[in-house]
């Protein structure tokens, strides 16, 4: 990656907000891992004093010492990182190293480190069948292996085992792009999204030297945060770590200024930036959003992992550009149906946020017994057309103000019917909902209902769901034909019915959330003060 791809400041002092920025030496100190396999003693010695003081691409060392190949088997599985084995042959057995290279290659499927023979009788082992016959890299006799041929093969091991574990993480990382990338697509709503790109970048950026691939446990959870430009401000979405509830806040206040600096470096260059433990990116789509992703506390990459960070967020842009569009689409195709729905309710004279507040309560309702954020928000989607069929009841009918005949009130219950029928010719999956709304919302718990009389879970789920938000919000609010009821009669009556007209579950659910769906009927009221009681429903 060029300097033009990412831009890097390196800073140790404190941020502002009393996070200490640690330096790229400061961090870079994880030890190369150097196990020593030897039933003698003075063979450890030597090889700590030979190599004392070393350092390789400026890690340092660390030894691990086994006197047998059981204690060498038990440290390589607390060690899966080590680096190099300097393995005996000779031990508890004339083949216990041979044994360990290869259950260490085999049974533990560690194909990274180095194993290195070392051996004092090369007649027990032959060189050529043991390098034929067993996986290692090296042989060496105890005699030949002076301090400086030491040395040397310490280096040659380490530049092998590092190319290895270069090549191992960026396959690896390449592979957290491709499913990381797929699964960033599948999500439609923006904080769900925003969301699932700071699990996902946390998880790459943890790619690096400080992280190996074999080392055993979870990866720590990153700090980061999600953020979009509307309104001449950013605006957080979602967030990871000590973000993880960042709704409301102000940017300046969760990042501080000189983090917003970074921002802004970001935003003007279209590149990441990284600063110490920061990292940061701005990218601005072709539908003109601008997006902000931050992540504090990763280790330093390299050059190749920082190339598949920066495809991972290349990606991201073109995700979030898809996700505004949904998003756009999604609004738009609510806002329809919300439209349409109160036309139907402005044609029979029912003034103001009926619709709306039926959505709402429906949600709420269906949160309440179990369904999960996606089917409870369809519900509150689909809901405000459970009415279309009333388009086709003729005017007299429909705006009459006395009691309706037999014949008339057939023709009325005629609406669930020509709504389902309008709606299920729909394979759009809110519209599909829509027409089972439709169809079932005046259908009773105990059979007694229509369009089909039919009974208890036999009606659809929605329908009972839109049942109890409709009748409990119409029975509140003012008609053309009634007076709204005073809340404690409608609290009454849905005592009375419950098991009877609704779903005993979803009368339980309003009881338990009603603090909360009066909040919603006061949130939006009734815009029908010039509304006219006819001197029918007035006597």
């Amino acid at each position: 990656m060029s300097d033009d791809d990412m831009l890097f400041f390196e800073n140790e002092e404190a941020d502002g907000h009393g996070d200490r920025l640690i330096s790229t030496e400061a961090r870079q100190q994880t030890p190369w891992k150097i196990m020593i396999v030897d039933d003698e003693p003075a063979v450890h010695d030597v090889t700590r004093l030979a190599l004392s003081g070393v350092t390789f691409a400026g890690h340092p060392l660390q030894f691990i010492s086994c006197f047998s190949g059981t204690e060498a088997m038990e440290a390589i599985q607390e060690h899966p990182d080590t680096a190099l084995m300097l393995l005996d042959v000779v031990m508890e057995s004339d083949h216990a190293g041979l044994d360990v290279a290869r259950k260490v290659r085999e049974e533990l499927g560690n194909t990274m480190v180095r194993i290195v023979l070392r051996t004092g009788q090369p007649g027990q082992a032959p060189e050529r069948k043991v390098i034929t016959d067993y996986d290692i890299n090296d042989y060496k006799e105890k005699t030949e292996l002076t301090a400086s041929k030491l040395f040397t093969l310490l280096f040659a091991s380490l530049r092998a085992y590092q190319s290895i574990v270069s090549v191992e993480r960026s396959k690896r990382g390449l592979a957290k792009v491709i499913e990381a990338s797929a699964d960033i697509f599948k999500l439609s709503s923006m904080d769900r999204f925003a969301h699932g790109v700071l699990e996902q970048l946390s998880a790459l950026l943890q790619i690096g030297p400080g992280a190996l691939l074999m080392q055993k446990g979870p990866q720590r959870q990153l700090n980061g945060l999600a953020a979009s430009y509307s309104a001449n401000h950013w605006q957080p979405i979602a967030g990871v770590g000590k973000f993880s509830d960042p709704g409301g806040q102000d940017l300046g206040d969760l990042l501080g200024e000189r983090r917003l600096k970074l921002v802004e470096e970001s935003l003007q260059h279209g590149r990441i930036i990284r600063d110490g433990i920061d990292y940061v990116a701005c990218f601005e789509d072709r539908l003109g959003h601008r997006n902000l992703l931050f992540i504090e506390g990763c280790e330093p990459l390299a050059d190749l992992e920082l190339d598949l960070v920066e495809l991972f967020v290349r990606n991201v842009s073109i995700a979030f550009e898809n996700v505004h569009l949904h998003t756009d689409l999604d609004e738009t195709q609510r806002e329809i149906i919300f439209l349409l729905g109160e036309a139907v309710e402005a044609r029979s004279q029912e003034t103001g946020n009926h619709v709306r507040r039926v959505a709402e309560i429906s949600r709420i309702l269906a949160e309440q017994i179990g369904l999960d954020h996606e089917e409870a928000d369809l519900v509150k989607q689909a809901s405000p057309l459970h009415d279309l069929g009333k388009i086709a009841v003729p005017d007299k009918i429909l705006n009459k103000a006395g009691p309706l005949t037999d014949d008339e009130m057939a023709i009325m219950r005629q609406h669930t019917e020509i709504g389902y029928a309008m709606l299920n010719a729909s394979p759009r999956r809110a519209l599909v909902a829509a027409a089972n709304i439709a169809r079932d919302h005046h259908e009773r718990w105990d059979g007694k209902g229509y369009p089909n009389g039919t009974k208890g879970e036999d009606i659809h789920l929605y329908g009972r769901i839109t049942a109890v938000a409709d009748v409990f919000d119409a029975l509140l609010s003012e008609r053309c034909y009634k007076r709204a009821w005073p809340v404690e009669e409608v609290l009454a009556l849905f005592r009375e019915q419950r098991g009877q007209q609704f779903d005993p579950a979803l009368v339980d659910a309003l009881f338990a959330r009603l603090d909360e769906i009066q909040a919603v009927r006061s949130r939006l009221p009734d815009s029908n003060s010039s509304l006219t009681i006819s001197p029918v429903a007035q006597a």
